[in-house]
């Protein structure tokens, strides 16, 4: 077995390739969504499918990676040749999370053995489906959503299979960034491969293969040593949905953690049922959503490849919202399922380790617009701008205005100014909103008041979360974050009542948007009260918050803290909580 040394050096030798080809993708990508916002990851598997390295892109993408690279190796089996591309998509037969994210899987060669996989898992502009930008919010099966791939073969031992090639072309609204895209995505994974195979020569056959065991034996051990310091114990969770798109109904994601020595296990037993909505998780996105969760609970030192995982087992019962059979549809899991699963697997967690819990993040609420643009061709407008605020941990405020919590904030918010460029939108008001973040010792992060004028008739399709139940939970004392709210104002003056879910086709109009914060952690008459005089002065908190819910008066005459009077008034809150009437 090689030494820690060595093992240390290849796994930075992988995440360096891992990055690579994510920065030839951000240079090669055509599409905004890519070349702008990062919505894509990279990752490298070895010879059997067991992830190895996801240092690029988003967690929600790459946790999973592995049931992708499996599903080829089970499709195909030793009919796997040098020169080979394969792409794939589908969650219930290629280990795919969601219809969008297709997979583009080059096996690596050396001294004619398998000895990798150099994968690129990216979220494409369009791939057909009942509404146009890959998000049908009325669907209520999968092939409503779009085209389904079961692991293919799109590049044979060097040579383009131009009729398949066409064939995915042909089912886009956007081939002129689909044709571009899937070029990209060939191209980052062949610097991959050029990149690993000259790490084996470096190495050698047997010891390169031998590290590639050695680092998912380490994060391994680690894992289970931060695992070995928590009591054991049952731990419980909780998170969910209030509707199934269609209509208002309470739906239950619940988890039962246990820990017994290094090793634990996570029961998804008394999940709530598969809906006709597209929330539902497919298992390799419940997995990446756990694997998540876990690795950002634990210190981030630890290694995030599939090794690391070993000493946790899952139970996610068929036919729930966790592991769905088919035909459900599940466009959204890897937004809102994977959000709930990861807040509740930290409220699990975190009542095993309370000094390390997380707080809950904001819902996005966000919609997307599609249109014919000025150029006559179909674009489709993330509304990005509209996103929440992040959750706070023990000595950091949650991140202002981050996107969807699955990205853990490697989605990119691109700036006003492109989108105006790009789309036809123009950005009137996109700045942090005033007392929408969850109070705490460490706040959370503010979301964002967004006014935007779509300028063209579109396409709306409606995926609003967040909207009636705050889902931002605070911790160890922490308040809850605030709701989204969502609203439409057609220029032709007419009244348009948005949906929580839904296509709609609206004419010229003006969306605002206020995105809700994240929880906060802590009590917020423990904060210090020279940080609630930034906040006031960035105006995240109002003066009025600062003397309600942390006690911090404000001279409004010299725009400092009035020691003297926050002194006090910190003791009557304190002094009230004691006083008052239990629930």
């Amino acid at each position: 077995m090689p030494d820690p040394i060595t093992l240390a050096l290849f796994q930075n030798r992988l995440d360096y390739i891992a990055r690579q080809m994510g920065w030839v993708m951000i240079r090669t990508a055509r599409s905004p969504i890519f070349n702008q916002a990062h919505d894509f990851s990279c990752f490298v598997a070895d010879e059997s499918g067991n992830l190895v390295s996801q240092a690029d892109g988003i967690p929600i993408h790459t946790g999973g990676g592995g049931f992708a690279v499996r599903a080829v190796l089970e499709a195909f089996g030793g009919d796997i040749s040098e020169g080979d591309v394969f792409v794939l998509n589908d969650p219930y037969v290629a280990g795919g999370n969601h219809l969008p994210d297709w997979v583009i899987a080059r096996p690596v060669f050396y001294e004619s053995d398998l000895v990798a996989f150099t994968c690129n898992r990216a979220h494409q502009s369009d791939i057909g489906g009942g509404a146009a930008g890959t998000y049908n919010s009325s669907a209520t099966e999968i092939w409503h959503e779009g085209l389904r791939l079961p692991p293919l073969r799109l590049i044979e031992q060097g040579s383009t299979r131009e009729d398949l090639w066409q064939l995915l072309i042909l089912n886009s609204r956007m081939p002129h960034f689909m044709d571009g895209d899937l070029r990209a995505m060939c191209g980052s994974t062949e610097i991959g491969r050029e990149l690993v195979v000259e790490t084996m020569e470096q190495y050698g056959l047997e010891a390169g293969l031998q590290c590639f065991s050695g680092v998912l034996d380490h994060g391994d051990a680690l894992l289970r040593e931060a695992i070995a310091e928590l009591p054991d114990g049952v731990y419980e969770g909780e998170s969910g949905f209030d509707d199934d798109c269609f209509e208002e109904v309470d739906l239950k994601i619940v988890v039962k953690i246990t820990i017994e020595g290094d090793e634990t296990t996570v029961d998804f037993t008394g999940t709530d049922d598969q809906i006709r909505g597209f929330k539902n998780s497919s298992l390799a996105n419940t997995y990446s959503s756990i694997y998540s969760a876990i690795s950002t609970f634990f210190d981030t030192s630890i290694p995030r490849n599939e090794g690391t995982f070993r000493s946790v087992s899952v139970i996610a019962p068929e036919g729930s919202l966790v592991n769905a059979r088919p035909p459900a549809p599940m466009t959204m899991c890897t937004l809102f399922p994977a959000q709930h699963i990861v807040h509740a697997v930290w409220q699990a967690l975190g009542k095993a380790d309370p000094d390390n819990a997380c707080a809950g993040w904001g819902m996005c609420a966000f919609p997307l617009s599609s249109a014919a643009g000025y150029d006559g061709r179909m674009a489709t407008t993330y509304h990005w701008g509209g996103s929440p605020g992040g959750g706070a941990v023990s000595g950091r405020d949650g991140f202002p205005q981050v996107s969807a919590m699955s990205a853990f904030g490697a989605l990119i918010i691109p700036n006003a100014e492109m989108s105006e460029q790009l789309f036809p939108v123009q950005v009137e008001c996109q700045e942090l909103r005033c007392d929408g973040a969850g109070a705490g010792t460490y706040r959370g992060g503010p979301g964002v008041r967004y006014v935007v004028d779509v300028l063209l008739p579109s396409e709306f399709s409606f995926r609003g979360e967040g909207l009636r139940v705050p889902r931002a939970y605070g911790t160890n004392g922490g308040t809850d974050g605030t709701i989204n709210t969502l609203r439409l104002s057609p220029v032709d003056g007419s009244d348009f009542d948005a949906p929580t879910y839904g296509i709609r086709n609206v004419g010229p109009t003006r969306i605002e948007l206020v995105s809700g914060g994240g929880g906060g952690w802590g009590d917020p008459l423990d904060r210090s009260p020279e940080l609630v005089l930034r906040d006031v002065s960035d105006e995240i908190v109002s003066v009025e918050a600062a003397r309600e819910i942390y006690g911090v008066v404000i001279d409004a005459a010299s725009a400092c803290v009035d020691v003297t009077e926050t002194e006090a008034r910190r003791q009557s809150l304190r002094a009230s909580r004691v006083t008052a009437p239990a629930a």
